[in-house]
């Protein structure tokens, strides 16, 4: 099991009540460079997956940084099983 570090989340806020947060695509690619440097890629989406847990309505923020198609082929995977499990995903504007 991966630890999180509340410095490390990387969803904004969980509305609990309606169990919705967002994610900043921006955030989550800086992330990811940095993880490919110092090889924790995986332990990055793990955590991501670990965290999505509790939530039901999924809004991506700053979609434009989802251009990477190494990135996208990371996270995509991710989106498919929130969707799977009945997550709803929609993209947002900020």
């Amino acid at each position: 099991m991966v630890a999180v570090n509340r410095r490390d989340l990387l969803l904004l806020a969980i509305n609990r009540k309606s169990r919705s947060t967002e994610l900043s695509c921006e955030r989550l690619y800086m992330k990811y460079c940095d993880s490919q440097l110092d090889n924790t890629t995986q332990e990055l989406f793990q955590r991501l997956a670990l965290e999505l847990q509790g939530v039901d309505n999924l809004t991506l923020l700053e979609t434009s940084w989802m251009t990477c198609q190494d990135f996208k082929e990371r996270l995509e995977p991710l989106l498919v099983s929130f969707r799977a499990r009945g997550g709803k995903v929609t993209h947002g504007n900020r």
